[in-house]
């Protein structure tokens, strides 16, 4: 623990502070955000990693200075972890690619990727996100009322991003259950008696291993797809290697998946819940879904806090942070920011200007995916509103955690459909 510094009232870190409502836990952020916004707080409760009991962590919670720590990788690293707790490095090189790396490594490794979203790959994708968008449709309006996550939500990312990659479609099944697995391994009813540690070590190891079956048929005869644009890549005579590209290939699944899932979700609710909203988003769709999206993606906040590292002796809103702190993003508090956000509580389809940093605060680790996100979400309610415009949910059961803001299921009751 830093020298005087005493662990806050307010406990950031205990899974029954995550396991109540967004709104109660914003109740909490707001005292913070107005007497206290960097604070130190115990270890948190995982699942999954063992506590350090010699731990704690900064709590960052205002909007500027979640901003601030993300755009200054030089005092605020990612390469020691971006998750609460530590994690073996082995297990952080293979999931997390890029994502917890720092520059050059980061800097080399997003240029390669980068360099396979050609516009015209982009173009392809946004084709064939419509495309989806339709036929998920199209089979929600045969099939009735249902769970939203499981026949709406969880579709959309998982198919786009199987299409993307050229994953083959009789093995769909598989990468996409154990990208979900691995995301909820946490969950009682996921792990199934397992240790959820080991669950995610199998998946990674399994989504690992097809990716590199995929790499390797697309070296030998390529194709319209972005496994062969990653391969073929090169930036100043560098190519992705085996490890690197199955560490993105296991980080595009996971992290394309959940966020986009849980955003259509909470924006189901939200649109149920204010129905004022919905009625202008449909009524003028073309003119109103750019904004509408970014909203959907600061209500939501589909990824809750990120970690950094202090990587030298600092100091933010007067408090003195030391090298080797961990210093923890809270993306939901900065999201609900009064200073920054008008009635931060009000889900406005029209909200301008929105400066969410529901992709990241800025700076080098500002999210790659963000235009597949946008056109996934523009996609799926351009179909919902106009060929389900009488679709509610019903009371939605959240998943306890402090990472990912999820949904694990949604009931959901179609109305009239619109052909």
């Amino acid at each position: 623990m830093p020298a005087g510094a005493a662990y806050d009232d307010v406990d950031l870190s205990s899974m029954a502070f995550w396991s109540t409502t967004a709104v109660e836990r914003d109740r909490s952020f707001a005292v913070l955000r107005r007497e206290r916004p960097v604070s130190w707080h115990r270890p948190p409760e995982n699942p999954l990693l063992p506590v350090d009991a010699a731990g704690g962590f900064w709590a960052v919670v205002r909007h500027a200075d979640v901003v601030a720590v993300s755009k200054d990788p030089q005092t605020f690293c990612s390469g020691r972890g971006v998750i609460y707790g530590d994690a073996p490095a082995e297990l952080l090189e293979a999931s997390q690619s890029f994502l917890a790396m720092d520059a050059p490594r980061h800097t080399k490794l997003r240029r390669l990727v980068a360099a396979a979203f050609t516009p015209r790959r982009v173009a392809t994708i946004d084709a064939q996100i419509r495309g989806q968008a339709r036929a998920i449709v199209d089979e929600l309006i045969e099939r009735g009322d249902c769970d939203a996550v499981e026949h709406i939500s969880r579709r959309l990312p998982m198919w786009t991003i199987a299409e993307m990659m050229g994953v083959a479609p009789e093995v769909r099944d598989p990468y996409t259950s154990m990208a979900n697995r691995m995301v909820a391994a946490a969950d009682p009813e996921v792990a199934a008696g397992s240790d959820p540690l080991t669950v995610i070590v199998e998946c990674i190891m399994g989504l690992t291993g097809m990716a590199l079956e995929l790499a390797a048929a697309r070296r030998a005869r390529g194709a319209d797809d972005l496994m062969t644009a990653l391969v073929e890549a090169e930036v100043d005579g560098d190519r992705l290697t085996d490890a690197e590209i199955g560490a993105f290939f296991v980080l595009l699944a996971v992290a394309g998946n959940d966020t986009t899932r849980n955003t259509i979700s909470h924006t189901l609710v939200a649109l149920s819940r204010n129905p004022d909203q919905r009625r202008l988003l449909a009524g003028g769709f073309a003119a109103r879904i750019d904004r509408a999206v970014e909203e959907m993606v600061r209500w939501a906040t589909p990824v809750m806090t990120f970690r950094r590292t202090a990587t030298r002796d600092a100091e933010l809103c007067g408090v003195p942070i030391a090298e080797g702190d961990k210093v923890v993003l809270f993306y939901s508090s900065a999201n609900r920011d009064e200073r920054v956000f008008e009635a931060p509580e009000r889900f406005d389809t029209g909200r301008d200007p929105n400066p969410h940093v529901g992709f990241g605060g800025g700076g080098p680790h500002f999210c790659l995916g963000f235009f597949l996100a946008r056109t996934q979400l523009r996609s799926i309610f351009d179909e919902l509103l106009h060929r389900l415009p009488d679709l509610e949910v019903g009371e939605p059961e959240y998943v306890p955690g402090s990472f990912i803001h999820g949904v694990k299921r949604l009931p959901c009751r179609l109305g009239a459909a619109v052909h």
